[in-house]
């Protein structure tokens, strides 16, 4: 497990991280999210030693992060950083044997992240003649060919396409179920709530909401319920009628309401069961009750206004 704890820095007068902390599970994927300048960046680059804190640490399990640690985690910066003018494969081994890999596990290794990443035909051409989606492709595989312990990632995603988007996540998946740490940016919000199992939001340096996808979701989701009924008769118009209850959407046997406390929302639900038939019969039916789930950008905007 990597912990930030309590984590400061400052460039000049100007205090781009203050107090920040959250913990990266091993085996679980975190998504680190925030706006241009929310301070992501700066807190990955302490993470690996590229920056010193002006306070606090970073841990790996309770132990504070020597360079022998950062060595063995796999870092993708946002800005591409291989040579362009060097063969991928051959690139690839060079940077295996930086870590310590002898020459054969780490063309092993490389030669089996192209073609995990879909790169193998193109092992023998130079980055420079790549697209920046195969190049984006090929800085991630620089990342994982040493076998890191952990991972940080900057904007992993940024100029792929849909299909190497889902290549990219199948591999990170991978390594958070052997037990790796994962910890990647991403301004990419609806590929964050897919992948990740915990969640931080940080902004203007500070960390303004952390935790797992469901309880960032249980603890946003509000008051706003929804209600389908089905059959003959359904018509939800008598919603509008119950006390605490403002609907804010109808449609036919649909209603989407906010609900001045919880038992205001379930005597809504309890009326609608109360009049749908014991059994047989053409009456009303509820199909579906349920609070409303907001989605990681709706807690985004939430937290961050």
């Amino acid at each position: 497990m990597i912990e930030i704890a309590d984590v400061s820095r400052s460039f000049g007068d100007r205090r781009v991280l203050d107090g920040v902390g959250f913990r990266v599970e091993d085996g679980r994927m975190t998504g680190f999210v925030g706006g241009n300048g929310a301070g992501k960046t700066t807190t990955m680059r302490i993470i690996l030693g590229v920056l010193s804190a002006d306070a606090g640490e970073v841990t790996l399990d309770g132990t504070p992060l020597a360079p022998g640690d950062r060595a063995r985690f796999g870092y993708m910066p946002e800005e591409r950083g291989l040579y362009p003018k060097m063969k991928v494969l051959e690139q690839l081994v060079y940077l295996g044997r930086l870590h310590g890999m002898s020459p054969a596990a780490a063309k092993t290794s490389a030669s089996a992240l192209l073609e995990r990443l879909g790169l193998a035909e193109r092992a023998d051409d130079t980055l420079e003649s790549l697209s920046l989606g195969n190049q984006q492709r090929a800085q991630i595989a620089a990342a994982l060919v040493h076998e890191p312990i952990a991972l940080v990632l900057d904007e992993p995603f940024s100029g792929l396409d849909p299909m190497a988007v889902e290549v990219v996540l199948g591999v990170l998946r991978d390594y958070a179920a052997q037990g790796a740490p994962v910890l990647f940016s991403s301004h990419q919000l609806d590929i964050v709530e897919r992948l990740c199992d915990d969640i931080v939001v940080i902004g203007g340096g500070r960390i303004l909401a952390q935790g797992s996808r469901e309880s960032l979701r249980s603890e946003h989701s509000g008051s706003t319920f929804e209600i389908e009924l089905a059959g003959p008769s359904a018509d939800a118009g008598w919603v509008r009628d119950q006390p605490g209850i403002v609907v804010t959407h109808l449609d036919g046997g649909f209603a989407r309401f906010d609900a001045d406390t919880d038992d205001a929302a379930h005597a809504v639900l309890r009326r609608a069961v109360g009049a749908a038939p014991v059994s047989g019969g053409s009456g009303t039916l509820v199909r579906r009750f349920a609070p409303v789930t907001p989605s990681l950008a709706q807690i985004f905007k939430e937290v961050v206004k």
